[in-house]
């Protein structure tokens, strides 16, 4: 086994990865820490740590085209997601678009670092609004610039998302993401608007929402169209599981009273 060193300039320990030693996996991780560990980021870290909230990163959990995550410890031992947004990638232009239009986010520059940590934020507020109306999502932690820290789904090792591990009922499931979404749409006033096979995890055969930084406000002038195009993905997701469902109706039984 080989191990990586991030460190910041001042040379600290910020985190250490176990990865193999295949040549092309080593040169992927390199490219992806140099891509996340810029110094800002760096320097959140050390805030975070400053304040006691992480001790550090300890092991990657996902690395996506945007955001890598990764578990951390607290203070007290207890593990957490670090969800870390990447500068040099980030399409900015992209997630200003969604954002623009997201009531609370008016008059937003159009600046990459601002964007970005907005978007972070934008996740923290999303998490607490869905938990307050009981919707089932990570427990926010604390966000700072473009890092987001939350509750640690583990089920086993981490819950795995539906696309990976299908639940005991998946009618009783579906029927269970449906309740979120009327929950998040009715009481939290969101919209999901990227929900998707890739952002549920299966906890205990019970969905999990994730990824809720492209969340908005009912109020938001696309808001129908995004949960309009996120009934449609559960629809053709469960449909694989022979649970028919019509698009029309799921949008009924959400919005009614």
């Amino acid at each position: 086994m080989k191990f990586i060193k991030i460190t910041d300039l001042k040379g600290k320990y910020i985190n250490r990865v176990n990865i193999n030693n295949k040549m092309a996996k080593e040169k992927e991780e390199y490219k992806t820490f140099n891509n996340v560990f810029d110094q800002i980021t760096i320097r959140t870290l050390e805030r975070l740590m400053s304040k006691k909230i992480i001790e550090g990163l300890d092991r990657p959990l996902f690395m996506g085209k945007e955001a890598n995550v990764f578990t951390a410890k607290t203070k007290e031992g207890k593990t957490v997601a670090v969800k870390i947004y990447r500068i040099s990638i980030c399409d900015f232009r992209t997630m200003y678009r969604y954002i623009r239009t997201d009531p609370r986010f008016t008059g937003l520059q159009q600046n990459r670092i601002k964007i970005i940590n907005a978007w972070a934020q934008r996740e923290y507020r999303n998490l607490m609004k869905a938990r307050e109306a009981g919707v089932k999502v990570p427990m926010p932690i604390a966000f700072l610039n473009n890092i987001l820290v939350m509750e640690y789904i583990e089920d086993d090792g981490p819950a795995r998302k539906i696309k990976d591990k299908s639940a005991k009922d998946m009618k009783k499931f579906f029927e269970q993401v449906i309740t979120n979404m009327k929950l998040l749409y009715k009481k939290a006033k969101l919209v999901h608007a990227d929900l998707s096979s890739f952002n549920i995890l299966n906890y205990q055969d019970k969905p999990v929402f994730i990824d809720m930084s492209q969340a908005t406000t009912i109020e938001d002038p696309n808001a129908m169209e995004y949960l309009e195009r996120d009934i449609h993905n559960m629809c053709v997701f469960f449909k694989k599981y022979r649970i028919i469902a019509d698009p029309i109706d799921i949008k009924k039984k959400i919005i009614s009273h």
